[in-house]
């Protein structure tokens, strides 16, 4: 918080900063009294600048109100931060959890390796790979030169030949220049070899809408990868269920192509300190809910939940699921909640033109259709290349206020 109001007895106001300085720091510094007449007086080191001796006594009582509030806060926070010491596992921002993951199947399997761009001594253009290199060496942690289509090919190949590949697009923009080889040899060789071949690769990168990135950075390619034969596709959103989908893409005999958001790598998270994966074709049941299923995935996962905060105040009560399976979908989880609430609405940063809302209404109008009460609403990216401009760069993504309105308008 950035400030605390004490109000005394005495009908005076003390305003005082409240930072995560130490509890000596705090006490140390100055602070600013407003009398109910708005006449300020100044504190410094406990002493006042009034001239007044009824002011000086008055003022002194303040002081040490502030005093024993200060040592309050100081408990609170130290009392906090051992509750928070004896939970279990240990707190990772998004990105280190990609790497750890990443960094556990290296120690597990030694035919685990890491190539692209700068994922060497550079660490990653988002540090998913920082250190790896000092420790597994340049040849498990292989810097490229800028040539997408060739390390991609590469990776294939020597997933071909028994290693286990994950290759970093540094963008998932980038990734278009590799179409070729993720679509014509990597979805399809374990087929047109007659089974001969397994393809263990795990592609991976950041992509999605970031803040002023421009349009060639702010790409979507969920719309671009999912008609590819033999490929699974996932999208990881906490940093759970990022370190699990890792894993277990890693472990997977099928390619994988794992997409991860820009603007949720500082995500923090507590998560466990024994190992565990996640299953890659099985939905997250986020939050519970009878009225209406929303289904959703990555960054949006939670503007959906910024959403369902102001539809609950209004009488809603949303059932928020992340999809996280792109490719196959997890329509196990997904028709139990419809046949539950009889009414869908979909939630993507995906185009809305052949994006991933198309092929799950698509799903959910094909197997479930009996079900539904109400048509399915889908809110979608608008179909334009993502201005730079921050204003305008909002009103392409679906936004908490547009959702709370479409729900509004499926339950009447």
């Amino acid at each position: 918080m950035a400030s605390i109001a004490i109000t005394p007895s005495n009908s005076k106001l003390l305003l005082f900063s409240s930072t995560h300085s130490s509890f000596s720091d705090r006490k140390a510094s100055n602070l600013l009294v407003v009398r109910c007449d708005s006449k300020p007086l100044n504190f410094k080191g406990g002493r006042s600048s009034s001239s007044s001796s009824s002011s000086s006594r008055a003022d002194q009582l303040i002081a040490n109100a502030v005093a024993v509030n200060l040592l309050s806060l100081a408990k609170h926070d130290a009392a906090a931060a051992s509750t928070l010491s004896k939970q279990p596992g240990h707190e990772l921002l998004l990105f280190e959890a990609l790497r750890e993951g990443l960094e556990e199947e290296m120690e597990r399997d030694a035919t685990v390796c890491v190539m692209g761009e700068d994922v060497g001594h550079y660490g990653g253009s988002y540090k998913v790979t920082k250190d790896l290199a000092n420790k597994f060496g340049d040849l498990r942690v292989l810097d490229t030169p800028i040539a997408e289509n060739s390390f991609t090919g590469m990776g294939i190949g020597a997933a071909m030949t028994g290693l286990r590949p994950i290759v970093e697009g540094m963008n998932m923009g980038f990734l278009l220049l590799a179409f070729n080889q993720i679509s014509n040899n990597c979805g399809m060789l374990h087929y047109t070899s007659g089974g001969q071949f397994k393809i263990p690769i795990v592609i991976r990168g950041p992509g999605g809408v970031g803040r002023q990135l421009g349009a060639e950075h702010s790409q979507r390619l969920e719309s671009y990868f999912q008609s590819i034969p033999g490929i699974q596709m996932v999208a990881c959103s906490t940093p759970y269920n990022a370190k699990g989908l890792m894993k277990a893409a890693i472990r997977s005999d099928n390619p994988v192509i794992l997409f991860e958001h820009v603007l949720l790598y500082n995500l923090k998270e507590r998560i466990p300190d024994e190992e565990y994966i996640c299953n890659l074709e099985e939905a997250e049941m986020v939050r519970p809910g009878e009225h209406v299923t929303i289904l959703t995935y990555s960054r949006m996962r939670y503007h959906v939940m910024q959403a369902a905060k102001t539809l609950v105040n209004k009488g809603y009560d949303p059932e928020v699921i992340d999809i996280r399976s792109l490719k196959p979908f997890d329509l196990h989880t997904i028709g139990n909640s419809v046949k539950k609430t009889h009414r869908v609405l979909i939630v993507e940063e995906c185009m809305r033109t052949g994006g991933i809302g198309a092929s799950l209404t698509a799903a959910i109008t094909e197997n479930f259709n009996d079900y539904l009460d109400a048509p399915i609403i889908c809110l979608s990216s608008q179909d334009v290349p993502t201005p730079y401009a921050g204003t305008l760069e909002n009103w392409t993504v679906v936004q908490p206020a547009q959702i709370v309105t479409a729900v509004e308008q499926l339950c009447q």
